[in-house]
């Protein structure tokens, strides 16, 4: 028997337990009647204090919808309804959750990584002979001298003494900016003794150290050298000479430097697109303070089960719709990296270069809004956080200029063959350079060649006589340009980053800008 939803207790019993005499009553029957009628009919009758009622706050009692068709009784959602929305829910906050964290899970990767190599505890990774694309970095370059390390406060103080004539930073466990150390920095690339404290630090704060509050315990330290005409060996002397990092603790007498030679290892520090992103977020929640993001934030990770203190250990319900977020969330992630609506990303009207740092700020800030496409685009393709990256710094610093698409605005593919010009005089007061990186990994081109970029560095470039280069890329070198020629590998997609190091006057007026990748026939 159908029941109103706002049946009284009495009206409850069934029919079996009332008298046969009562039931025989017509009254009965009427009243049953009135009690098994849908809630709609009941909105012909007028009450006294009935006003109209605005269509546009009224829910109708069915809507079709993307998720598919939704019912309502009396406006109260049906049974498959509230599935169907609860599921939603949760698959949007995992899209959601996999967009606005991916820092934390990729610095999670990337101590994991560092871990497997050993460049941890007071150790310092050290690309003695460069990087190349056997190690899988997020968009690192072959023409610096990385070093790298992950930084413990959870037992008290650090201290970095930094190398002069660097450019370092230090961020922490959620990909935010802690300091630069070195050129961009306050010791003005003199180097110098640089303090971090752990969170909710209140012990004594030593005169003599450049000193930075840090928000996590878990921090990231990288620093670049620079080659001396090609040769990265004295910047390798000058880590080794005065880069350390110890226990403030240890201050009146540190233990000796410690070094790891990271050139040619095969290692990851790529964050993943599967499952365990979330497990990997779950880590820096359990490791880091409560207060160490923000309220909004972590409560879009409580909503999908992860809180600090709690174990995360969703069912199989969840799991299934996690594992479908991710997915989604990457595809999302790399629509917005390589075919950005953000028409505010490019760099010159027309041409398909543009800027990792949306909205030009290394904080994804604009008019104190988040822009939260720049961020993704950032955090899914690139790594280290500064504003030496982001903010005009004549002459000091780095800036980028990112390209995925040919002149005519198809996906780079690397079974073809293209050149792009790069003018002359590329305003670089240290060097520059274009790399090519797979868009898969994000990494470097893993190819024949051991470093799958040119540019000031590379021995043998030729210049054309009006002073520009042609950079070839493409299966097979052209005949007599293998000097320009970066190799690409068919079946795979790649992009590429031209980096300005140093970069003067005429990279930020634009006056400078480089050609177009143009596919070759």
């Amino acid at each position: 028997m159908a029941v109103s939803l706002f049946e009284t207790a009495a009206s409850r019993n069934s029919a079996s337990e009332r008298p046969y005499e009562e039931m025989k009553n017509p009254g009965w029957i009427v009243a049953l009647l009135v009690v098994a009628a849908p809630l709609s009919s009941f909105a012909q009758q007028q009450y006294k204090m009935e006003t109209p009622i605005p269509s546009g706050i009224t829910t109708p009692d069915k809507v079709d919808t993307r998720i598919g068709t939704l019912k309502f009784e009396g406006a109260y959602p049906d049974a498959a309804t509230v599935e169907k929305v609860y599921d939603n829910l949760d698959f949007q906050r995992g899209i959601e959750t996999y967009l606005n964290t991916m820092q934390g899970a990729s610095l999670v990767a990337m101590r994991r990584g560092f871990r497997e190599v050993g460049a941890v505890d007071g150790t310092f990774g050290v690309f003695n002979t460069l990087m190349d694309s056997k190690s899988l970095f997020l968009t690192a370059n072959s023409d610096t001298v990385y070093a790298m390390t992950w930084i413990d406060l959870s037992k008290g103080p650090v201290v970095i003494e930094s190398p002069p004539n660097s450019l370092g930073i230090v961020d922490d466990f959620w990909f935010r900016y802690v300091a630069d150390l070195g050129n961009a920095g306050p010791d003005k690339g003199k180097g110098g003794k640089f303090l971090f404290l752990p969170p909710g630090y209140k012990g004594e704060v030593p005169q003599g150290y450049f000193v930075f509050k840090c928000r996590t315990f878990g921090n990231a330290f990288f620093t670049r050298g620079f080659l001396v005409n090609g040769d990265p060996g004295p910047a390798v002397e000058s880590f080794h000479k005065t880069m350390r990092m110890y226990p403030l603790s240890e201050a009146a007498n540190p233990h000796p430097a410690k070094f790891v030679n990271l050139s040619g290892k095969a290692f990851n520090t790529i964050g993943a697109n599967d499952y365990s992103f979330y497990e990997d977020v779950n880590t820096v929640v359990q490791e880091e303070p409560a207060d160490s993001e923000n309220p909004e934030l972590l409560g879009q990770l409580m909503a999908i089960g992860i809180q600090k203190g709690k174990p995360f250990a969703p069912d199989e319900r969840m799991k299934k719709i996690l594992t479908d977020s991710v997915a989604v969330g990457n595809a999302t992630a790399r629509a917005i990296e390589f075919r950005s609506r953000d028409k505010g990303v490019l760099y010159y009207p027309g041409k398909s270069w543009f800027t990792p740092f949306g909205g030009g700020s290394y904080e994804f800030l604009e008019n104190d809004a988040r822009l939260l496409d720049a961020r993704t685009m950032f955090f899914y393709g690139y790594t280290g956080i500064t504003p030496a990256m982001a903010l005009k710094m004549v002459g000091i610093g780095s800036q980028y200029a990112v390209a995925a698409l040919d002149s005519k605005d198809n996906y780079l593919d690397g079974a073809k063959s293209y050149k792009l010009t790069v003018p002359a005089n590329p305003p670089a007061k240290n060097f520059w350079s274009v790399t090519v990186y797979d868009t898969q990994t994000r990494s470097m081109l893993q190819t024949d060649q051991q470093f799958p970029s040119k540019g000031s560095h590379s021995p043998g470039i030729q210049k054309n006589p009006d002073g520009s280069y042609d950079i070839y890329f493409g299966p097979k070198a052209p005949a007599g340009k293998e000097s320009n020629w970066i190799q690409t590998v068919p079946g795979k997609g790649w992009f590429t980053i031209l980096r300005i190091y140093g970069p003067l006057e005429p990279w930020f007026d634009k006056s400078w800008k480089p050609g177009d990748i143009e596919l070759l026939k």
